[in-house]
């Protein structure tokens, strides 16, 4: 095989909807300030019996049956998530658990928003090296348990939920080769951190980061695709901010891309939300099968991982 593809992707959310207004009962806020600030809406929040690997596992679940594949056709499973409690057995290995997939790698990739598209890579790699047939990769995060929900200035961003996409050989490349890396300089500026872990971020720094770096960083994964910013079907950012993701499609050249804004319903779901938005457009129908669609995560370490697929 000449390179890999996404045979099919899958979504979940928790069936637990949080508005903006139940949001101003808790905190000093208004459903005006949110939308107006990052643009979101409602958020999904799961509950205490529902842990990160059970939102990936139903994903996942999602993804195989779409695909019409067996869990044994499986023997990679990747799971790009910042929000596992325990350290061991890691979630990767709780998905293959929960699906039935026998003798699989599995391995968790933690690069917070970035995560699904890093672990994206990670599987187009691996099995365009023959280490692996096919994989599962899967981005899933339950942001609400690392919230603290007194603060307004974090509590009204998050969401919970996850996103997965069946990855396997091709004679012709589906997913173009990677651009990635990181700024370490800023590596404050996104954080999971404390005895209970506490999401904390410098909201301005990331914004002005993004707003400014972000363009040309898109352009280059594009070309590295052997593509123009105007040859894409759509665009799918890490779901952060509305503010953010709006005016890239313009500063980039994407004139023709379906601009992903899952971030209104969903919130920021980290990892989930890149994988997540793009499963959302290709069952509404808003993108089809061969379209080319950059995938573009950014946040924590402050990281970032993108690169153009074709849709399944």
């Amino acid at each position: 095989m000449n390179g890999s593809r996404i045979a099919a992707v899958g979504h979940y959310q928790p069936a637990k909807v949080l508005t903006n207004e139940d949001l101003a009962a808790l905190v000093d806020t208004s459903d005006e300030w949110i939308r107006s600030r990052v643009g979101i809406r409602t958020r999904h929040i799961a509950g205490p019996d529902e842990p990160v690997d059970e939102l990936a596992a139903h994903a996942a679940a999602k993804a195989l049956a779409a695909a019409g594949l067996a869990p044994a056709d499986i023997d990679l499973v990747l799971v790009a998530t910042s929000t596992a409690v325990d350290r061991s057995p890691n979630m990767a290995a709780r998905v293959a658990s929960r699906l039935g997939i026998p003798s699989p790698a599995a391995m968790d990739v933690n690069v917070v928003c970035a995560g699904f598209t890093h672990a994206l890579a990670t599987a187009d790699h691996t099995v365009r090296a023959g280490a692996a047939t096919r994989a599962l990769v899967i981005g899933a995060d339950k942001m609400s348990a690392v919230t603290d929900w007194s603060d307004r200035t974090t509590c009204v961003l998050v969401g919970d939920g996850a996103g997965a996409a069946v990855v396997e050989g091709a004679d012709v490349p589906g997913i173009s080769p990677v651009l990635w890396g990181s700024v370490p300089e800023m590596g404050h500026a996104v954080r999971i951190e404390g005895e209970p872990a506490r999401f904390a971020q410098e909201g301005q720094s990331v914004y002005r980061w993004a707003t400014t770096k972000l363009p040309a960083l898109a352009r280059q994964a594009c070309e590295r695709a052997g593509l123009t910013p105007s040859d894409l079907a759509a665009v799918v950012l890490h779901q952060a901010n509305l503010r953010i993701i709006e005016p890239l499609a313009e500063k980039i050249g994407a004139v023709n891309a379906v601009v992903a804004r899952d971030v209104t319903e969903s919130g920021n779901t980290s990892a989930a939300s890149i994988p997540m938005a793009f499963s959302k457009l290709f069952e509404q129908g808003e993108i089809s099968s061969g379209d080319p669609v950059l995938l573009f995560g950014f946040g924590g370490n402050l990281s970032y991982a993108g690169q153009v697929v074709r849709c399944p």
